[in-house]
């Protein structure tokens, strides 16, 4: 088994065939076929049905792919470490869900160090994916969330990737919707009211997920719901299907995406703890110390 395999294991299972995998891999279907039928002999196990309609992954496919996709990860973060020729650049990353605050923490250790070579990422990202980057050091910081609906599940995963967690805020929860929304002007709504319009949630991609959502409420029965995985795309639906996404109120006048948003206090609690995780046990960076100490200045709790 070896690297390649290991990729070419994945891009088959993000693709609708093994042709379409073949052509974004830039080789032959054929050696392609090989190459994976060639990795299931040495594994044991059979990774991909085949059938006239296309390929799908078996059960042990799918486990595979799950620690195929940490190993690639990982070997991505040494591979550009050390074999991309930039060796004297430096280096930092944070993974978040989606705040605000945690940009401009970003930017302001970016405009104060001013580093003369550097490779610096913010990954934007979902909560599993947060948990992950940090776990296995892609991000040396890692900005989350979570609700009385779903703490016990995320401290005891903080528990078992070895992660410490550091409250900054405590926020109520609102409801986002668009300015000529016929709710717009209401200073508080209950959910139910709501009920006739689409929320849109971020997607997590997993229904297995689904207390791992950033989003309060996490366990309530949607009426109609839709799931988008971007900021933008959500946008759009809130604005043009007169729907509402549910946040912790935290809209900034700075963000060209959110304008146009209003936020409505909800009368169901269901607060948000908000804050930051690191690696048990790490050495942090400078950068990644002054990513903490800007975070800092938004601690309330």
């Amino acid at each position: 088994m070896n690297i390649t395999q290991i990729k070419y294991v994945l891009q088959i299972a993000r693709s609708a065939s093994m042709r379409e995998a073949a052509t974004k891999l830039f080789i032959s279907q054929p050696a392609l076929s090989a190459s994976v039928r060639e990795l299931e002999e040495e594994l044991g196990i059979l990774l991909f049905e085949r059938t006239n309609k296309g390929i799908s992954l078996t059960d042990e496919g799918r486990e595979f792919v799950t620690y195929a996709k940490k190993a690639v990860g990982q070997y991505e973060i040494l591979e550009d470490r050390y074999l991309s020729g930039d060796q004297e650049k430096q280096r930092f990353s944070v993974s978040t869900q989606h705040y605000n605050f945690a940009i401009r923490a970003f930017t302001e250790v970016l405009m104060e160090s001013d580093p003369e070579k550097y490779i610096f990422s913010i990954h934007e990202t979902k909560t599993r994916d947060v948990l992950e980057d940090v776990r296995t050091l892609k991000s040396e910081v890692g900005i989350i969330s979570f609700s009385g609906a779903n703490e016990d599940v995320i401290k005891k995963l903080f528990k078992e990737y070895q992660l410490e967690f550091t409250p900054l805020m405590q926020r109520e929860t609102y409801v986002y919707v668009w300015e000529d929304h016929e709710f717009a002007g209401r200073d508080e709504i209950s959910i139910d009211e709501m009920q006739d319009y689409p929320c849109i949630l971020f997607d997590q991609s997993d229904d297995s997920d689904f207390y791992l959502t950033e989003e309060a409420l996490a366990d309530y029965d949607f009426k109609k719901l839709i799931r988008s995985d971007d900021r933008a795309t959500t946008m759009e639906l809130i604005a043009q299907l007169h729907g509402y996404s549910i946040g912790s109120g935290m809209l900034s006048g700075d963000d060209v995406i959110l304008k146009g948003l209003v936020s409505i206090k909800l009368k169901e609690e269901d607060p948000l703890i908000i804050g930051y995780i690191t690696r048990k046990g790490s050495t942090m960076s400078s950068y990644g110390e002054a990513y903490v100490e800007e975070l800092l200045k938004f601690k309330e709790l």
